[in-house]
């Protein structure tokens, strides 16, 4: 079995991880920096060079594809994805993902619940979208941001207009959403894996801070998810076509609210906090999907469709 793993640092530890636990199946396995590719494209033929060296098509890849290199990674990863690689994140799904607004209409479209969203051009009334979700408290996000940055808690009516308008002035794409205050600054990761919860975490936001990002300070501790929350994470996996991903959650009155999906979710905390070998159990869903005797050039039907 040959696997790519998509990387720009093989010092990473969801990077390492994934490498040894591919290592133990005694597959052949490179940590490659998807932004040293280039690829070639000519009439019935699409070649991937890697430092000068043409690469030759791998069975399966592992994409780990940072947010501020979503369009040249997806597009690396759709090249391979049509050399009939098999990917645990297709191409399609993760540029999904990476749009907070698209994947919410997704989710939304899907019957996933999540919090109230209003999202309108910079010409709009900061008034109109105050009394659109609800009042205050409110939560701002630009649209970029992502591990908890450009995550803005305003509390009064009159802050809200002015930041509002400062971000709109500065012509941001921005998120505006409830707050949801029974959540404690606290939300749950589920990892899921080909349809299933592989495992789950609570983090919990730093005193002070409605955040719960670990880069954010936060701490994790191993959950046990209850059933509709395990249903709610699995539906938003599906919803986003991702076979591996992390479904971000918060617990709310009305129960289990869906933040995001993150495409390529870390290992660190989740296998801390929980003792799983996560990355194991990517490899696992890789040698269900793959049959490496096949011919590359035979494989159709991948679960993860290549959108053009």
């Amino acid at each position: 079995m040959k696997v790519y793993i998509l990387s720009r640092k093989a010092s990473l530890y969801s990077t390492k991880r994934l490498y040894e636990a591919a290592k133990s199946k005694d597959w052949d396995v490179r940590i490659l920096d998807y932004l040293k590719f280039s690829i070639e494209i000519i009439k019935g033929e699409l070649t991937i060079h890697y430092n000068g060296e043409v690469l030759e098509a791998p069975d399966a890849i592992i994409p780990r594809i940072g947010a501020s290199r979503t369009f040249y990674g997806t597009a690396m990863v759709r090249h391979l994805e049509m050399m009939n690689a098999f990917s645990v994140a297709g191409s399609l799904a993760i540029s999904r993902s990476r749009d907070k607004l698209r994947s919410l209409q997704i989710l939304s479209r899907q019957g996933v619940d999540m919090p109230k969203t209003v999202f309108a051009s910079n010409k709009s009334n900061a008034k109109d979208i105050i009394k659109l979700i609800g009042g205050t408290p409110l939560v701002l996000k630009i649209l970029e941001g992502t591990q908890g940055v450009g995550v803005v808690l305003v509390e009064t009516q009159k802050a809200a207009k002015s930041v509002l308008d400062a971000f709109y002035g500065m012509d941001v794409n921005l998120l505006v959403q409830e707050f949801i205050e029974e959540a404690g600054g606290a939300d749950i990761r589920a990892i899921i894996v080909d349809g299933e919860v592989v495992g789950a975490m609570k983090r919990q936001g730093s005193e002070g801070d409605f955040r719960s990002n670990l880069h954010q300070g936060g701490s994790a501790t191993i959950h046990k998810l209850s059933r509709k929350e395990k249903s709610v994470a699995i539906a938003a996996a599906k919803a986003m076509g991702l076979g591996v991903c992390g479904v971000d959650m918060i617990e709310s009155k009305r129960g289990p609210l869906v933040m995001e999906v993150n495409s390529s979710p870390g290992l660190e905390g989740i296998e801390k906090a929980t003792g799983i070998d996560i990355a194991g159990k990517i490899m696992d869903y890789i040698a269900k999907n793959v049959t490496p005797e096949e011919p590359i050039k035979q494989r159709r039907g991948r679960k993860d469709k290549i959108g053009a």
